[in-house]
């Protein structure tokens, strides 16, 4: 396979922890430049992972002709304005989740995929979990067999904890200032609301992503309750995913791995999935059915047949892959709009209920 050559945009703590390490250990990618705003901690990173070139902001990188794309983990807000200029510039782009906290702001990031005829993937690193690649396999075969009947209701249970499950890979930290992140916001929200709505945005939009990418639903996603507590983070959102009522249960609470599992309920059975802590390596989704078959019940476990791979990692080498070949990606930007959209009007709900 042809070697890609990749820019980097960020140094913070899923760089250096997870996405550094990973595209230095892949083949098929040459991380061949980094850019950072904080040019001590720059240095500092682009000498560790022995990377060819430092710049000083994504422009600079961005106008290096050797680089065909770039990955891009910044803040929250700010990350969707940087991969809209890489793409402007000609780059092909990963970027982290979200990808941006509103529609307009995602729209706009569209309209530069589109004018620039360059490509933007979404980090949707569950997407890339081979434990849900097998249970959105046996979901689609159920649905296509009639064994289990029709689906009827979806679970989707967060309540986080250990996100990080003791991950050691060494951090460096600066005291070096950053430059504030762009004011964008979504221009129906009031005051005060905001920095609940990113909090809420950042964590459950996997969820949304994940339900359905698992259903195969496309744009059909509509939220039809929102029942938040004041914090806009604990409660019960109800949605309709595909035709099917879907159910997300989101808040936090002490815990020593990962609270989090989707079931998706047939007549006759159901298929469940837990997920492991977002930063454990070589770890995936655990898989189980429930059938109750003419012959009597049948409860089982799963196994991916792909041995111990890492979501994270999977997700580099499917964007390097498609980059090569031209296949589509399996978690685009057009896609992810859906979530944006969904996100804010789950957060329009919640803030209409409040008044």
């Amino acid at each position: 396979m042809e070697t890609l050559k990749l820019g980097y945009v960020g140094a913070g703590y899923l760089a250096q922890r997870v996405h550094l390490p990973n595209l230095c250990s892949l083949p098929q990618i040459e991380l061949a430049a980094l850019a950072e705003v904080r040019p001590k901690l720059g240095k500092r990173i682009q000498e560790k992972f022995r990377i060819p070139r430092l710049y000083a902001d994504h422009l600079a990188l961005a106008a290096d002709p050797a680089i065909r794309a770039v990955m891009v983990s910044g803040h929250f807000i700010g990350q969707g304005e940087i991969a809209r200029d890489l793409l402007l510039a000609g780059k092909d782009v990963l970027m982290e989740k979200p990808m941006a906290v509103s529609v307009e702001q995602g729209e706009r990031i569209l309209e530069a995929e589109r004018k620039s005829g360059k490509r933007l993937m979404v980090a949707y690193m569950k997407r890339y979990d081979s434990g849900n690649l097998k249970v959105k396999a046996l979901i689609a075969g159920y649905a296509a067999s009639g064994e289990l009947g029709a689906i009827r209701y979806v679970r989707q249970h967060g309540f986080c904890g250990d996100w990080v499950a003791g991950l050691d890979t060494p951090f460096e930290g600066s005291d070096e200032p950053v430059p504030a992140p762009p004011k964008i916001r979504p221009a129906w929200m009031p005051e005060g609301y905001f920095d609940r709505y990113v909090g809420y945005l950042q964590q459950y939009t996997h969820n949304v992503n994940l339900v359905r990418f698992l259903l195969g639903a496309g744009d059909r996603a509509v939220v039809k309750h929102v029942d938040l507590d004041s914090d806009g983070m604990h409660g019960v959102v109800i949605l309709e995913v595909a035709g099917v009522r879907t159910i997300v249960e989101s808040g936090s609470v002490a815990y020593h791995a990962w609270d989090e599992h989707t079931t998706v309920y047939f007549d006759r059975g159901w298929v469940r999935t837990h997920a492991p802590p977002l930063l454990q390596p070589n770890r995936q989704a655990t898989v189980e059915t429930y059938v109750a078959g003419k012959d009597g019940p049948v409860a089982a476990e799963h196994f991916a047949v792909q041995g111990w791979p890492w979501a994270f990692k999977e997700e580099l080498k499917h964007f390097a892959e498609c980059l090569t070949t031209g296949a589509p990606f399996r978690s685009p930007a057009a896609d992810a709009v859906v979530d944006v959209r969904t996100l804010e009007e789950i957060y329009r709900q919640f803030v209409k209920a409040s008044a």
